[in-house]
């Protein structure tokens, strides 16, 4: 099992709270930020001799809102990581930022940084409904920090948009869709709105007042964003991705992958020689067990090798070329159709999957289905 070569660092600090939001995450007024991040650092000491056995080939900055922190602070963040790691001459580095961040002061740190991809917050580009979705920022104003951003040489962008948001229209969707392209970005995450517990808009469901689009409604979204990010020469690599060829995600393509990683900061998740881990969430649970133990774990599971295959079969059927059936028998010694031959006939004659001498993978009509096709291959449902 090779060791993991990808880093995933969460700032949990928001300048607002998005209503659809359930990310570990906090308002940053008043928030002991600076102290996170020494504790960020105390971590990554944590883990040193893990961190120098590898090329890290990807870094990933999320949360929360990580451009909600100043230049002094996100320079801090990779500072004290830095001198810790072999980082590969080729590694993606990526940071998530929110279009009203979006500076030229705080684009030339990054850049200083080494950080050579943004994924950007864009959402929607009505600005009503951004509104009525808790964000702060303007449709004019993501266009401006794109075209900011592009300017100052970041050539590897990615645009979140979300579909089946409350009272949104296909001729909504399709008009965000098309001011998404016409910015011609490399990639694009397109989600459909999914209701979390603990957020506003869950409150408002369980109150019967969120109006949302049918799932047939919903289902026509996913259609047409499909085919206008397939037109556009944007394959569709992912349930939820589109990328120009080159430009896929290498960090997010390392989790369906299935491939280790480390995991820093409030409720991060990592996953390192076979355990997965959990951090403590709070933030002041967080800074008193690092400032306790030297690092800030609060579980670990040691995974099964029926998790092991029920994790390889769920997340490698999100990417459009499935699971391997070659490297699944190389890493579990046994093939695919042997261990899951009923629930790979019965997805068949529903139509939910492609599967032959090469791999298995989601058909076209299984994409709408997912969540359905991932559950039957729970090896406690195969096994009753």
């Amino acid at each position: 099992m090779s060791l993991a070569q990808s880093i995933y660092i969460h700032i949990p600090f928001c300048n607002h709270i998005c209503y659809y939001c359930d990310f570990n995450k906090v308002f940053i007024e008043n928030q002991p930020v600076d102290d996170y991040i020494s504790a960020l650092g105390c971590e990554y000491r944590a883990f040193a001799q893990e961190l120098g056995q590898e090329k890290i080939e990807t870094i990933y900055v999320g949360g929360g809102t990580p451009s909600s922190l100043n230049e002094a602070q996100i320079e801090a963040v990779f500072q004290s990581l830095y001198p810790l790691i072999d980082l590969s001459p080729e590694a993606e580095i990526s940071f998530e930022i929110n279009p009203n961040d979006i500076t030229a002061d705080k684009l030339a740190t990054l850049k200083a940084q080494g950080v050579n991809r943004l994924s950007i917050g864009v959402q929607t580009f009505n600005n009503e409904l951004l509104r009525k979705i808790g964000r702060k920022h303007s449709a004019e104003e993501a266009v401006a920090g794109i075209r900011l951003a592009q300017d100052m040489g970041f050539d590897n962008l990615s645009m979140d948009l979300i579909f089946a948001l409350p009272k949104q229209t296909l001729a909504d969707f399709e008009d965000s869709l098309h001011q998404a392209l016409e910015l011609d970005l490399p990639h694009y995450s397109i989600y459909s709105l999914i209701l979390e517990k603990k957020t506003v808009f869950y409150n408002l469901m369980r109150q019967g007042k969120l109006p949302l689009p049918s799932q047939d409604l919903e289902a026509e979204m996913f259609q047409v964003a499909i085919d206008a990010m397939e037109g556009a020469g944007r394959r569709h690599y992912e349930v939820s991705n589109y990328g120009l060829p080159g430009y896929e995600s290498r960090h997010n393509l390392a989790y369906w992958d299935n491939a280790e990683y480390f995991g820093f900061g409030a409720g991060a998740h990592g996953y390192l020689k076979g355990w997965r881990y959990q951090n403590h969430g709070p933030i002041q649970h967080y800074l008193e067990a690092v400032a306790d133990q030297g690092h800030a774990i609060l579980r670990k599971q040691e995974l099964s090798l029926e998790q092991r295959i029920e994790e390889e079969m769920f997340l490698g059927l999100r990417e459009a070329g499935g699971v391997s059936r070659a490297r699944f028998k190389a890493d579990f010694g046994i093939d695919l159709y042997d261990l899951y031959q009923d629930a790979i006939d019965q997805l068949l004659d529903q139509g939910l999957i492609v599967f032959d001498e090469d791999h298995i993978a989601l058909s076209h009509h299984g994409l709408f289905l997912g969540n359905e096709v991932f559950q039957a291959f729970l090896l406690s449902d195969e096994t009753d």
